[in-house]
């Protein structure tokens, strides 16, 4: 009797612990085909954008689609510097888009539009060395935008960057199912009804305020204040921003009379003296103002300008010629820049685009930054585009390593070369 009680509780108890491990071996598999699913599924809730407008037609959303960061190639513990490579030309290659597909392209830019009839320039494409890049995908990127704010900030060639930017996602979309507002050069804004986001450019070339005296018309570069719209800046998932150009200005060119210092007005200070004041004023604004678990914060390198001799119509890079100084912008303001930047408590990632720009002298507008008749019109006091850039063309290449660097998720990666 006693034996067969025994033999029954060690049964029970047999039992009792199969089940436990069958209990714990499922649930261990379901939690990891939940933690499966959740990678998969990529949206993330955030604070919405204001309702747009509605439309009677309506289109299915774009299916969710997230792009993996590319096994690199490249073993060393530093990663992958996308902006170490070189161009490559590809007699066959298409930019991502035509000109006439985004009619809100101004006419700086517009190169083909203005009459320029090669195209080479649209054939080069940027590889690192030692890891690979992903390609754009316009649809990944939306939806990495999805519910989200992207703010450019800076002088006209973040603008530049804003419209290749705007270009690149306006053209994978049905025209209704976008929203552009252009009608000033200081403020443009794209925005994708059904992934909720916006990309919004705001033209503050000194980032700390510019004012203008209103009755005698004395100009004031207010170092120790940020600019007026920096309240609009607030609050942007991603923040691109750069600065540099205004500051080297001289002569007639120069945007102000006196600088204002705690309070004071001065007449004169050294260049390099009032960047770093300006830049320190931006830091000190990032890290009170943006929550960085929150937002990406980058900073774009100087754009390179070449000369009138080495811009005017010439449809080949300087490919035989390494990655040169920018000899037009000065070394000493780009310390102070890069400096400002290594020193900042909160991680900026430097998209250093200098030195891949530096060999693109064919991509310049030229005389292609206005239509023909104004080139007629103007006559000898026309003078060639070698700042800005031509789109389709070299801005897609920042945009793409904008979004390479979100592919990485590489945030606070600070190369600086």
């Amino acid at each position: 009797m006693d034996t067969t009680v025994i033999e029954r509780w060690n049964l029970c108890t047999f039992v009792s612990f199969t089940g436990c491990i069958i209990l714990i071996l499922y649930l261990n598999k379901n939690h990891s085909s939940t933690k499966l699913l959740a990678l998969q599924d990529p949206a993330i809730s955030i604070t919405s954008l204001n309702q747009f407008p509605t439309q009677t037609l309506e289109f299915s959303a774009a299916p969710k689609l997230i792009v993996s960061p590319p096994e690199s190639v490249n073993s060393s513990e530093d990663g992958c510097n996308i902006f170490d490579g070189r161009w490559v030309y590809n007699p066959k290659a298409r930019p991502a888009y035509e000109g006439h597909q985004c009619p809100f392209l101004s006419d700086q830019v517009s190169c083909r539009r203005n009459g320029r009839s090669d195209s080479d320039y649209e054939k080069w494409s940027w590889r690192a060395n030692g890891c690979e890049i992903p390609s754009f995908n316009a649809t990944d990127m939306m939806e990495r935008l999805r519910g989200k704010r992207v703010v450019i900030v800076g002088d006209s060639l973040n603008r530049n960057q804003w419209e290749s930017l705007a270009c690149l996602l306006y053209s994978s979309l049905h025209p209704s199912r976008a929203y552009i507002e252009t009608q000033t050069s200081v403020y443009k804004v794209f925005r994708a009804k059904d992934y909720k986001f916006s990309v919004e450019f705001y033209w503050s070339p000194f980032l700390v305020q510019l004012d203008a005296d209103k009755k005698n018309g004395t100009r004031v570069l207010r170092l120790d204040k940020l600019s007026g719209s920096a309240r609009r800046w607030q609050g942007a998932d991603i923040m691109v921003f750069n600065t540099g150009h205004w500051w080297a200005h001289q002569g007639k060119l120069k945007a102000w009379d006196l600088f204002q210092y705690k309070g004071k007005l001065v007449g004169e200070m050294k260049i390099e003296s009032a960047l770093d004041i300006g830049m320190k004023k931006w830091a000190s604004w990032v890290r009170r103002k943006v929550d960085m678990n929150k937002t990406r914060v980058f900073f774009r390198s100087i754009s390179p300008s070449h000369s009138r001799k080495e811009c005017y119509n010439e449809s080949k890079p300087l490919l035989e010629e390494p990655f040169a100084v920018v000899s037009s912008f000065p070394r000493s303001l780009t310390q102070i820049i890069e400096g400002t930047i290594k020193e900042m408590e909160n991680p900026v990632t430097y998209l250093n685009i200098t030195g891949l720009s530096q060999n693109r002298r064919d991509a310049h507008p030229s005389i292609y930054a206005r239509k023909q008749l104004q080139r007629q019109q103007l006559s000898k006091e026309f003078h060639p585009d070698c700042s800005h850039w031509c789109l389709p063309g070299l801005p897609d290449t920042w945009n793409s390593l904008l979004y390479a660097s979100l592919v990485f998720d590489t945030p606070g990666q600070v190369t600086i070369v």
